[in-house]
């Protein structure tokens, strides 16, 4: 388990649970985040247990906050109703003469 203020209690390496944990969330979806390539994983043996590492985590974690940082930024921004002020249709590119 992890002792929250004790990172270096946790080693290394999380199991799926621990980082599900950290991330309070359950174990499938860190399943589907390792099993889609989107969290960094390493498999203990051909077949043995998926860990992430601690370092790894903390990575994506922060570039999951700049990711909704920008795309805040850009909902919020001068150029964010483009596609409405082209006078194209939301799903369909309309073509060019």
């Amino acid at each position: 388990m992890i002792q929250n203020g004790a990172t270096d209690a946790i080693g290394r390496f999380l199991s799926v649970a621990d980082a599900a944990e950290v991330l309070a969330v359950d174990v499938e979806t860190v399943q589907g985040l390792i099993v889609s390539g989107e969290l960094p994983a390493i498999r203990v043996g051909e077949r043995g247990p998926w860990r992430v590492e601690r370092t790894q985590l903390e990575l994506w974690i922060d570039e999951q906050y700049e990711a909704t940082r920008r795309h805040s930024a850009w909902h919020q921004g001068d150029y964010a109703n483009v596609v409405e002020l082209s006078g194209a249709r939301s799903g369909a590119v309309r073509p060019v003469d």
